[in-house]
Parts: structure tokens; C-alpha cells; sequence
């Protein structure tokens, strides 16, 4: 019998056989998907056409809004000080389910639904992370199990959170700040990747700030010692943070992007201006580290006989994981089974990996087994953090680009315009759908994710890394 009889004979075994584990309301969550699939990748294509960045994501918060009125949700604009969050609800009564939805892009990323780069508008930004995605699979999810509510049955409520500004400014902190999950028992979130598998990793936390130097302008030429020097602060600054790097642990990181440097070459500058990002996969150890970089700005201010100012933006947790709910999240994946890709499809996905100098695998339909949690995670940060540390979290990735894409890149927001992401997009709102069902049916399942929450957790008290309000006009 050749190979590729085999293994088709044996792929129909096990749809076959996930068909007869589906119950009515999983299949009934699978259907409402498809019922609305249309729709969602027209929303989902929107918002990846409006690429609106964090705090201006007007259209896309409206569009998303606006459907799940449609769907007769609830909804709460403007929540927790800001114009583009918003809460969509359905129910009444427990368990309270929420998931999350984001809708912010990437500055400078634009691209067509092109495998090759290809801005779309030169210069504008782009759903490099797949958030045009991320928050209409979401929503596409609650819906149906609003549905499912409606038709009576399932009891309980079911939230959307419409969450901006994950790349910049990390909004869920002032969310979670204002109560919104004050009374939800379990949060879902997915978030898009390059393959499927019920994310059971951490992240890394973070903290962001502003590093400002004052000094006194002067003529470069003509009289530079009646200056002092912003600008040399600044480098004097960077070099010590640089020199820095050395001694601290390999799973830390710290960022920096200089926003101001002076104006004109023959001009000393009066001012200088830098944003610092300090990351670990643990906040205790990534505060220590903060302390000293915070002291190093102060030592190039003294050093360039300037003044200088630190103002905190934003700070974010790393995710407490929950393999209890990663468990269950497994399960429905495996019921689910892979997803497929047309030959058109495969091809686009290894040019990609073609134009971004990655071996021309395509793509990763597989479902992961439930990986060991690792202790220094490494990757990036997300405020999901956050909301982990207040309510127990179930986190799922699923494929939306090809194999060792670039992240934060025109590589994923070209595969974010085309069908490789509307595939991904239905999938993750299935698997996030019939996890809810299983949460609203079967009570002992959240006990056992808020067991393992608590355990985590321990005696930890959550602290925001927050002053003030959301910085609304930031950008």
C-alpha cells in the first residue's frame, strides 16, 4: 500500500473518531464558526486594512463593537479610561467566562497580501503580530456561546474583552486595574503563531520608561563650552547600558530607541530624550535590574553636568501559566485535529520563508503535544501577563504564518491578508469556543484551573507597574 493511501486512510480514522468524542454543543460552537466565517475574515480583513496603532484603533474597535451588537452582545464602550475598550457581554449568573481580543498594530510594517515585501502605503503600519485576527476569532468565539446560551443550552455569562494598545503601551494594566475581571472564574486568549499548540510557556516581564537629560544649548562652534551637552548624557548613558549587558543573567534583556538626539549638527543640545525597556522571565528579578539602570541615568547626568528626568510608561507581568486549563485547551485541539492547506497555500508560505532567508518548509498544520513548562521561557512579553496574575488564564497559539517567520514583520501581515490567516483565525475561535464548553458544562474543570492559580500564585500580591492614567495621546 503506498504512504500517501496510508496515511489518508488513517487521517479519516481520526476524524472519524474525534466526530464521535464532539458533543452537540462543541459541534454546535464548530457550526456557529462556520456559519459566521464570511463575515468574521471581512471584519478580520478590515481591521488589517485599517492597521490602526495603539490608542487610535477607532475603526477597528468599532467594527468589532459594533458586530457583536449585531450578535446581541452587550456593550460597553470607553471602558477603564479609554475611548477604544470595550466590554461585550452576554448572560447572567456564573461562571463567568471572558476571552480576550486585540485589534492594535505595528508602526512602519505596512504590506500587501503579497509574498514578497511590498508596502501597501510606504511607511504606515501593519498587523505584523496578527491582532486583525486575534480579536475577531475572539468574538467570534463568545458569539457562539451566546448562541449556545440562547438557545438554552448552556447557563452562566460569557465576556468579550476588547483590549488596545498591546504593543505600546500594555492597556490590560489599567483594565485589570478597573475591575473588569473582578468577577470572571476563567480568562481564554490565543494569540497567532506559526504553529498549534494549547500555550502552556510564560513570557517575560517588563518594564518601559522615559529617560529625559536638560542641558544648555549653545554654538557648537563658537562658544561650545557655554553648552552642556543633552546629547552626551544620552551617550554616555546607552554606552553604560551597553557595557552593562555583560553582567546580568542571559535570560534578561534590556531595549532602548532614542527619540531625541538634537536637532541640528551645530547646535550643543539642550535636550535628549530615550524610551528603556528592561525584560526578565521573572519580575523579582527583573526590578533589581531596572533600580540600576534608572541609577545609570542619573551617573550620565552627572557626568555631562546636566539634569535629567525618568517618568515610568508602563510595567507587565510575566503569564502564570495554568496547565490545568493548557489540559483541557489539549484536548480540543486534538478533537479539532490539524488544519489542511491547499497546494496555492503551501507555496506562498515557502515563499515567504524564500524572501526572509528561512528554509522553504511551508507550513506547520500539526498539533503539538502539551510541552513541558520551562523555567526561562525567553520570546516576548504581553499583558496577558497581567491578567494571569488576577483571574486563572488559558492560552492557545495557533498557525497563521509558515514556519520560522519573522515576527513583528511584513512576512506576518501578508499572511494575515490571505487565507493562510482566515484559516487560522476560524480555527483558534473553534478551539477556544469548545474549551469554553467544556468550562460552562463541567464545574469540577474550574475548580481545578482556579486550584492550580491559587498554587501558583502563592503569597505573591499583585502590584500594578502603572502612574496615572493610560497615556492616551502617547503616540
Amino acid at each position: 500500500m503506498k504512504k500517501s493511501i496510508l496515511l489518508g486512510i488513517l487521517l479519516c480514522t481520526a476524524i472519524v473518531v474525534s466526530a464521535q468524542k464532539m458533543t452537540k454543543n462543541k459541534k454546535a460552537v464548530i457550526a456557529s464558526i462556520e456559519k459566521h466565517e464570511a463575515e468574521l475574515i471581512k471584519i478580520s480583513d478590515a481591521i488589517w486594512a485599517a492597521a490602526e496603532t495603539a490608542f487610535e484603533e477607532t475603526e477597528s474597535s468599532e467594527i468589532l463593537a459594533g458586530y457583536a451588537e449585531k450578535n446581541g452582545l452587550k456593550v460597553e464602550r470607553g471602558v477603564a479610561g479609554m475611548p477604544t475598550a470595550f466590554i461585550a457581554t452576554y448572560g447572567s449568573g456564573k461562571p463567568v467566562i471572558s476571552i480576550l481580543g486585540e485589534f492594535d498594530a505595528l508602526p512602519g510594517i505596512s504590506q500587501k497580501a503579497s509574498p514578497v515585501k511590498e508596502p501597501l502605503k510606504t511607511g504606515a503600519a501593519g498587523h505584523g503580530c496578527g491582532h486583525n485576527m486575534f480579536g475577531t476569532s475572539s468574538l467570534g468565539a463568545v458569539i457562539a456561546i451566546k448562541e449556545l446560551m440562547e438557545a438554552g443550552k448552556m447557563k452562566g455569562t460569557v465576556k468579550f474583552l476588547g483590549t488596545p494598545a498591546e504593543e505600546k503601551f500594555f492597556a490590560k494594566v489599567w483594565m485589570v486595574e478597573a475591575g473588569l475581571w473582578s468577577d470572571v472564574d476563567v480568562n481564554l486568549s490565543w494569540h497567532p503563531g506559526s504553529k498549534i499548540e494549547a500555550d502552556v510557556q510564560s513570557g517575560l516581564s517588563l518594564i518601559d520608561f522615559i529617560v529625559e537629560f536638560e542641558g544648555q544649548a549653545a554654538h557648537a562652534s563658537a562658544d561650545p563650552w557655554n553648552g552642556r551637552s543633552a546629547s552626551d548624557a544620552l551617550e554616555l548613558y546607552t554606552t553604560g547600558i551597553n557595557y552593562y549587558r555583560e553582567h546580568i543573567l542571559p535570560s534578561s534583556r534590556i531595549h532602548y530607541h532614542i527619540q531625541d538626539g538634537g536637532q541640528v549638527v551645530n547646535v550643543v543640545p539642550d535636550y535628549a530624550k530615550l524610551w528603556v525597556r528592561v525584560r526578565d522571565p521573572k519580575r523579582s528579578i527583573m526590578l533589581p535590574t531596572y533600580e540600576r539602570v534608572k541609577a545609570m541615568a542619573e551617573g550620565a547626568a552627572i557626568m555631562a553636568d546636566v539634569d535629567y528626568k525618568i517618568s515610568l510608561v508602563s510595567g507587565i507581568y510575566e503569564v502564570l501559566v495554568n496547565r490545568s486549563g493548557g489540559t483541557i485547551m489539549q484536548k480540543n485541539l486534538e478533537l479539532l485535529g490539524p488544519m489542511t492547506y491547499t497546494p496555492e497555500e503551501e507555496a506562498f508560505g515557502k515563499a515567504i520563508q524564500k524572501a526572509t532567508g528561512k528554509l522553504e518548509v511551508g507550513m506547520d498544520a500539526s498539533i503539538n503535544p502539551l510541552r513541558e513548562t520551562l523555567e526561562t521561557p525567553g520570546g516576548g512579553s504581553t499583558d496577558v501577563g497581567d491578567v494571569s496574575w488576577n483571574v486563572p488564564n488559558i492560552n492557545l497559539s495557533v498557525t497563521v504564518a509558515p514556519k520560522d517567520t519573522p515576527w513583528h514583520s511584513w512576512a506576518v501581515v501578508a499572511c494575515g491578508g490571505m487565507s493562510i490567516g482566515h484559516k487560522g483565525m476560524a480555527y483558534a475561535a473553534k478551539a477556544l469556543g469548545m474549551t469554553a464548553v467544556d468550562l460552562f458544562e463541567n464545574p469540577k474543570l474550574i475548580n481545578e484551573v482556579k486550584e492550580e492559580f491559587k498554587t501558583r500564585k502563592g503569597d505573591e500580591v499583585y502590584k500594578p507597574m502603572i502612574e496615572g492614567p493610560p497615556p492616551i495621546n502617547g503616540n
